[in-house]
């Protein structure tokens, strides 16, 4: 009997291990940005839904959480969240600052001379990340900014 139940909790642990396995929790976020000023934000995946909030900000980077036809459930900076249909998506490198204040430097350390600072919801475009810094741009300014304070797109 005892034999049994180690078999048994033993194919459930493999078999769970199986289909655990499949799952990728690792896996990255996936973002896109707003390729217009104006962009509605839907309660579903049609236009027979209601809008539940308009963007007015091109290149606003969005988090995708699902797929449903040509409308992606997305997620913003602020928490909101929403369908948007992917004529109105596309996929180039932007970022928001997430920190109050963000430094941009002129190289990628600290040391190097402060830009800029930027506020929380500033826009910024992706040139290219290194591993704990981005190179970006941002109006008038190109430079680098911590990594760890950017929400987007930023590989």
């Amino acid at each position: 009997m005892l034999d049994n139940k180690k078999l048994i909790l033993l194919s459930l642990f493999f078999f769970s291990f199986i289909v655990l396995g499949n799952t990728n929790f690792t896996k990255s976020k996936k973002f896109l940005f707003l390729k217009k000023n104006e962009v509605n934000l839907r309660q579903g995946p049609s236009k027979d839904f209601p809008i539940r909030l308009i963007y007015k900000k091109k290149y606003l980077p969005v988090e995708i959480l699902a797929l449903w036809e040509n409308w992606r459930k997305i997620k913003d900076f602020e928490g909101n969240i929403g369908w948007i249909h992917t004529s109105l998506l596309s996929g180039k490198k932007s970022a928001i600052s997430k920190d109050n204040y963000s430094i941009i430097f002129s190289s990628h350390t600290i040391y190097s001379k402060p830009l800029a600072k930027v506020e929380k919801g500033r826009l910024m475009f992706i040139k290219k990340c290194k591993v704990r810094w981005c190179k970006i741009s941002s109006g008038k300014y190109v430079g680098w900014v911590k990594k760890n304070s950017l929400w987007g797109k930023l590989n």
